[in-house]
């Protein structure tokens, strides 16, 4: 499997995002769930305003989250042609920075672990997996997640 990965940080979290991480991690998930490359991923890592906007204009809820993700491609198959010799876009993931650093501190784990998590996370809903109302649902994304985490310290004070 072949990920092109756009990554695109806001200024004042540059060099503070692991990528080589992220694209482990990534690149783990996608290989776990069988896709097939080259795949192409937009990740941005942005500021708790944006990603408020993005999800009162595409969502239509006017707050902040965590992450949100925006998949280009319908349940069991592309919604467009890609043209022959280019990756397939799966979609975008759009972190908050900010919030990522309080979840990190709220569950006692680094900060490069909490923005993996959301890396994956994101990069599962482009496939088309949703946890919000089935319990054995949000078990399985859960699973998928650490399987794909399974390299990055669990605490602060080991990364």
């Amino acid at each position: 499997m072949q990920l092109r990965l756009n990554v695109e940080i806001d200024a004042p979290y540059a060099g503070k995002v692991d990528e080589a991480l992220l694209r482990r991690v990534i690149e783990r998930a996608l290989a776990a769930e069988g896709v097939q490359g080259p795949v192409e991923i937009t990740l941005v890592v942005t500021d708790d305003e944006e990603v408020r906007h993005l999800n009162a204009h595409y969502r239509g809820i006017d707050q902040t989250t965590d992450v949100l993700s925006f998949p280009l491609e319908a349940p069991g198959g592309p919604t467009f042609v890609t043209p022959p010799g280019q990756p397939r876009h799966l979609g975008d993931v759009v972190i908050s920075f900010p919030r990522a650093a309080e979840q990190a501190a709220e569950y006692g784990h680094s900060l490069r672990r909490e923005l993996a998590y959301l890396a994956v996370h994101g990069t599962l809903h482009l496939l088309g997996y949703e946890h919000e109302e089935v319990e054995a649902e949000r078990e399985a994304m859960r699973r998928k997640e650490e399987a794909a985490l399974a390299e990055v310290p669990r605490t602060p004070d080991e990364g």
